[in-house]
């Protein structure tokens, strides 16, 4: 069987690829902190939807209950 190189964790900045492992202290904080506030970004865009497919059956709810125009 055929041995698989696993392939070491690596970010791209600018062009530049830097490994993870080589990383210093500071920079893998930040990088954690990235990941955060990517998560929170995602999570938020999916209340946004959320809402605004609400608001879009309001929306609706409110022309049906609008006494018709002859």
């Amino acid at each position: 069987m055929a041995k698989v190189k696993k392939e070491e964790p690596a970010i791209t900045v600018n062009g530049k690829k830097y490994l993870v492992a080589d990383l210093a202290e500071e920079a893998k904080t930040q990088l954690v902190n990235i990941q955060a506030a990517d998560a929170e970004i995602n999570r938020l865009q999916v209340q946004l939807a959320i809402a605004q497919t609400a608001r879009n059956a309001y929306q609706q709810a409110l022309i049906a209950a609008l006494p018709s125009q002859v």
